[in-house]
């Protein structure tokens, strides 16, 4: 796509106010006459200028769907049209046109048809870039199918050694496992309440010391 230089400057002045946006002045107020108007000249050179490159896309769009149905009809009318269909093709090709099987069978019948060495030169060298080309883009489709998919990976909590999919909060370290021993076993329905260790050995009574001659007196107060 080429510019003309008017298009080139509206261009530079768009680029400009992309990479520098100024605010618009308001139009009427004293003094920005001037500067209203060439605000508005400048929006409305953006305005056609855009319009001028969407006619163009549209254009080239047009004109590479007749070249395309220009090659079909050359390469239907084979082999009396080898000259035209040959060239049509080299242009495609230059243009970003990927070769279909019907263009390589089209081009391996051609080969094998009587020409001039320089005929001969020109279609083998033709057929290997169109083969070349199809073979290119058969690997990039293989290379894209064989990627393994994305998983997406759990993030670990902080906590170390806790399972990340579960709700429930770790134990930490500072609990450590015998305070659960003090906690009474729930009974099964119909039987008697297994005591814990403390009960049973909070019930047994204090062994008399031998030694303590003074227990007695100390206890009834009489000496």
């Amino acid at each position: 796509m080429a510019f003309s230089t008017d298009e080139l400057r509206v261009l530079r002045r768009a680029l400009a106010q992309v990479l520098h946006p100024a605010v618009p002045p308001q139009i009427g107020g004293a003094g920005t006459s001037w500067a209203a108007d060439a605000w508005t000249e400048d929006v409305q050179d953006f305005l056609r200028l855009a319009e001028s490159i969407d006619e163009a896309v549209r254009e080239g769009g047009r004109l590479r769907a007749f070249l395309l149905a220009d090659l079909a009809r050359y390469r239907d009318a084979l082999p009396g049209s080898a000259p035209g269909y040959l060239e049509r093709l080299e242009e495609a090709v230059a243009d970003g046109y990927l070769p279909g099987p019907e263009d390589l069978r089209a081009l391996r019948r051609l080969g094998g048809l009587p020409c001039t060495p320089a005929e001969r030169y020109r279609r083998s060298l033709l057929a290997g870039r169109c083969h070349a080309v199809a073979e290119a883009a058969v690997r990039e489709r293989l290379a894209a199918a064989a990627a393994p998919p994305r998983h997406l990976t759990a993030v670990p909590t902080s906590h170390a050694g806790a399972n990340p999919m579960s709700s429930a909060e770790p134990r930490r370290p500072e609990q450590p496992a015998a305070e659960e021993k003090g906690k009474r076993t729930p009974a099964k329905p119909g039987s008697r309440p297994v005591p814990t260790p403390a009960e049973l050995f909070a019930r047994r009574p204090r062994p008399a010391d031998p030694d303590d001659q003074d227990g007695p007196e100390l206890a009834t107060g009489t000496g």
